[in-house]
C-alpha cells in the first residue's frame, strides 16, 4: 500500500494578514523609540547595525505591496509552495543584504518609511482571499502562503532586533503561532517519518525521521521547546548543543537528536 498522502496545515487569510500589520505595528512603535546610540548597535546578522536590521524589516513587508502592484503572473500553480520556502532563503541572502544596505542609507527617516510601508501594505493586501499568485525573489507564490513567510521574517527578526538593542518587543500571538507552525512542518517535510515527535506547545506538534512509527501513549522519542527557542533552533540563532546544556530544548529517547537537521534556514 502507498503511504498516505501528506495533509498540508492551511491558513486563514484574514487572520494571517492581521497577523503581520499586527507584528509590524509592535515593531514600528518600537522603532519609533530608538536612540541615536541604539541605532548603530551591532546586530547578530554579521555587519548590520540596529538601523539596517530596521530597514529590512520594513523591506520584508514592502516585498507584499510591490508585488501586488506588478502584473499577475500567468500560469494555472505557483512556482513556490509555502514548505520550500524556508529552503529557498539562502540563495537570496547576498540580494536582500545589498537591498538591506542600500534602503537604509536611501530611507534614514525610519519613521516615514514605515508609516508608508503600514499604508500600503493596508492598502493594497486584501482580507477576502489571498489566492492571487505574485512574483518574489523566489518564485511565484500564493499571496496567502507569501504573508504566512511574512510572519517568520517580522517574529525572527523582532527577537534580533530585541537581542541587539534590549528591546522588550511583544510578539503577536496569531504571528508567532504561523511563525511556528510553518518552521515545524519544515522540519517534518525535511525529515519525514514518524519515529520522533517534536512539540513546541501550545502551537505545534509534528512527528519526522524515519524509523518506528509511534501509534499510541507516550512516545520513546521526543523532543519539546518553547515557541521561541524553537524558531532561534530553526533559523540559526541557536545551536542545537548550546540549546541542551542550557537546558532551552528538551530531547528523550535515542533518536531525539535534531542536531544533523538544524538549522532549517539561515
Amino acid at each position: 500500500m502507498p503511504p498516505a498522502k501528506k495533509r498540508l496545515r492551511s491558513y486563514d487569510h484574514a487572520r494571517t494578514r492581521t497577523a503581520v500589520l499586527a507584528q509590524f505595528t509592535h515593531v514600528r512603535e518600537a522603532v519609533a523609540t530608538l536612540t541615536p546610540e541604539q541605532l548603530v548597535l551591532p546586530t547578530r546578522l554579521g555587519d548590520w547595525k540596529v538601523r539596517d536590521l530596521a530597514a529590512h524589516i520594513a523591506m520584508a513587508l514592502a516585498r507584499v505591496t510591490r508585488g501586488l502592484e506588478l502584473p499577475e503572473p500567468s500560469g494555472p500553480r505557483p512556482e513556490l509552495a509555502l514548505l520550500q520556502w524556508p529552503f529557498s532563503t539562502t540563495g537570496a541572502a547576498g540580494r536582500i543584504a545589498d537591498d538591506t544596505m542600500a534602503l537604509a542609507v536611501d530611507r534614514p527617516d525610519l519613521d516615514a518609511l514605515y508609516a508608508e510601508t503600514a499604508e500600503r501594505f493596508a492598502a493594497a493586501v486584501p482580507a477576502d482571499t489571498g489566492d492571487r499568485l505574485l512574483p518574489t525573489r523566489l518564485g511565484t507564490m500564493r499571496l496567502g502562503d507569501f504573508l504566512v513567510t511574512r510572519t517568520v521574517e517580522l517574529v525572527v527578526h523582532t527577537d534580533d532586533l530585541n537581542e541587539a538593542a534590549g528591546l522588550d518587543i511583544p510578539y503577536d500571538r496569531q504571528a508567532l503561532a504561523a511563525c511556528t507552525r510553518l518552521l515545524a512542518d519544515a522540519l517534518a517535510d525535511k525529515a519525514p517519518g514518524g519515529s520522533v515527535e517534536v512539540r513546541v506547545p501550545p502551537f505545534a506538534v509534528v512527528q519526522c525521521i524515519g524509523g518506528p512509527k509511534h501509534t499510541r501513549g507516550t512516545p520513546p522519542n521526543v523532543v519539546e521547546s518553547a515557541p521561541l527557542t524553537w524558531i532561534r533552533l530553526a533559523t540559526g540563532r541557536v545551536g542545537w548543543a548550546e540549546a541542551l546544556d542550557e537546558a532551552r530544548v528538551s530531547a528523550s529517547g535515542e533518536r531525539a537528536d535534531l542536531g544533523p537537521l538544524l538549522p532549517l534556514m539561515g
